[in-house]
């Protein structure tokens, strides 16, 4: 069994969750673009506060900046619960040209993350413990799944 991991005893920046996500984003620089940019100005798009969230329409269409960061968040939780089962897993987004859908993370059988999106042109998190903490959660759900039926997850 893994051992869940308490949020509030690591500081957010060093959550193997918001690790992962750093990885997620150097992986996608190519080209060295971002090289000089810190781990947190990388990550910082997906922290809305309060005064970003009012700027934001109620409804409104995402535009595909904001699906990418909603698929590399998802890519992080999937990349972190195969690091802690062994398992690979494989997500699968389908979103509505309105911001609604669902992101699936499947480990071979088994849906080890089933998330329903609505409103993804206004995602993100008020704070970066927030966002630890959110995907601490989905990893822990993963994992936890994964020990629960890992004839499922491995077939």
């Amino acid at each position: 069994m893994v051992e869940t991991v308490d949020v509030a005893e690591v500081p957010a920046v060093d959550s193997p969750f918001v690790k992962e996500l750093i990885k997620q984003w150097r992986a996608q620089d190519t080209h060295g673009s971002w090289d000089n940019k810190s781990d947190l100005d990388l990550i910082a798009p997906y922290i809305v506060d309060k005064e970003a969230r009012k700027q934001l329409p109620i409804i409104g269409d995402p535009d595909p900046e904001i699906l990418w960061r909603v698929e590399l968040f998802f890519n992080a939780v999937g990349l972190a619960i195969e690091r802690a089962t062994g398992c690979m897993v494989s997500p699968m987004m389908k979103m509505s040209h309105e911001g609604f859908g669902r992101q699936v993370l499947m480990a071979g059988r088994l849906i080890v993350v089933n998330k329903q999106l609505r409103d993804v042109h206004r995602f993100g998190f008020l704070t970066l413990e927030k966002l630890a903490e959110e995907g601490t959660k989905y990893v822990q759900q993963g994992v936890e799944m994964i020990e629960k039926f890992p004839e499922v997850a491995k077939y």
